[in-house]
């Protein structure tokens, strides 16, 4: 059995929390992969079900970030789950807003969840990084138990949707397989390729051999400049009729 535990902080004042994002990945998880109601149980709350050929556990520990590796210790040693066979989605304050990384082992770069979580079995669990960005080092409790703003919806839905689709690939613990499913389904391919915009300096798209409007007025100005000065080049038809009709007759007289 594998565990996918999601870190955060129980109860309705903190669900929309940046610190609360591996809860969120865990609750997209469950909804997407059909999983079971969720029951209390080694002090969270858990729910299991079936991804693939493997049978999970997820978890969402209910003793607050600081000591989470209690929940997860629990879970571990009653279904007798390696370390390795863990994976934790958390926040990451040193990936840009929508940046998602995972890594087997590592340190706990100040993150109290995951330095709870080593400490009781130790460091080598997977962890799948959600970054949620740096507001600057005398910000950060503010920022992480500050709620997602409205915007903030334009990148998180589409990254919960992938990191739930592309779960199969990461319980194989295949990490390059995984970030390059993570990635597709993010940003699928368009015939093969990334789809890309021509723009042009005035900030329109249109295909490369298309002229804007500007450039065909242009275009018209300088067609209508060059008539007029071939004109004026060439003298008018009938004034040079009258001038060869004033020079017969004057030859005529003489």
């Amino acid at each position: 059995m594998y565990l996918l535990v999601g870190l955060g902080n129980p109860g309705p004042k903190y669900q929309g929390n940046r610190h609360n994002i591996g809860f969120m990945a865990i609750d997209e998880i469950a909804r997407q992969q059909n999983f079971g109601p969720w029951r209390r149980k080694f002090q969270g709350e858990v729910s299991e079900g079936q991804i693939g050929r493997h049978k999970v556990l997820l978890l969402k520990p209910t003793t607050f970030m600081n000591e989470s590796g209690r929940a997860i210790t629990e879970a571990c040693r009653f279904y007798k789950i390696e370390p390795r066979d863990v994976f934790v989605f958390h926040d990451e304050l040193d990936l840009k807003p929508g940046k998602v990384k995972a890594k087997l082992g590592g340190g706990v770069a100040g993150h109290n969840g995951l330095r709870s979580t080593g400490a009781h079995i130790g460091n080598e669990f997977h962890r799948v990084r959600l970054g949620i960005g740096h507001p600057g080092r005398e910000r950060v409790t503010q920022w992480v138990l500050g709620d997602f703003a409205k915007a903030d919806r334009e990148w998180l839905e589409p990254i919960l949707d992938a990191l739930a689709k592309s779960t199969p690939s990461l319980l194989e613990k295949d990490l390059g397989r995984f970030m390059t499913d993570f990635s597709q389904i993010l940003s699928p391919p368009v015939n093969g390729h990334k789809k890309q915009k021509s723009v042009d300096g005035d900030g329109s798209d249109r295909k490369p051999d298309q002229k804007s409007d500007k450039e065909k007025s242009n275009a018209d100005n300088g067609t209508r400049d060059k008539a007029r000065s071939d004109e004026a080049q060439e003298p008018p038809k009938n004034a040079m009729a009258e001038a060869l009709m004033r020079l017969a007759f004057k030859n005529k007289d003489e």
